[in-house]
């Protein structure tokens, strides 16, 4: 029998929570509010004993004090970063910069994006940004749009 494939990680554990999340995707549909299917993963995850902890906060220090708080939307195995969102568009480099941000505040090897608004469940892996300077975002109004 063929061995599940492994993530850059090393673990089979995003498998395992895009697996939940298709399951939530199948069970309820597009069109819930975000905190509806972070509710629901975290269950999903829970009935599969994968340990998660929603809506877990993660803070930033500069020089012993803190500068900022992270509410990280699910934990899981204290290894993956899930953020979900509940979009009717496909997701941006705006969502992927959020999850980069939680990735450096926590040093967590992946993070999940996860976006149930939409007929097919959309995910991203996202592993930490490299030494390539600051993360760059882009505003959706600033898009070019074809002249008529």
């Amino acid at each position: 029998m063929n061995k599940l494939v492994v993530d850059s990680t090393g673990n089979e554990l995003t498998y395992q929570v895009i697996g939940a999340a298709m399951a939530v995707h199948n069970q309820l549909g597009p069109g819930l509010k975000e905190e509806v299917y972070e509710r629901a993963l975290e269950v999903e995850l829970n009935h599969g004993e994968i340990s998660v902890h929603r809506q877990h906060p993660v803070t930033v220090e500069h020089l012993g004090e803190v500068v900022g708080i992270f509410y990280l939307d699910l934990w899981v195995a204290d290894q993956v970063v899930v953020e979900v969102k509940a979009f009717s568009h496909q997701l941006t480099n705006d969502e992927v910069a959020q999850v980069l941000n939680y990735l450096k505040a926590n040093g967590a090897p992946v993070g999940l994006l996860i976006n149930f608004g939409r007929r097919r469940l959309e995910y991203r892996r996202i592993f930490p940004a490299r030494s390539f300077g600051p993360i760059q975002r882009t505003e959706r109004d600033t898009v070019l749009k074809k002249k008529p």
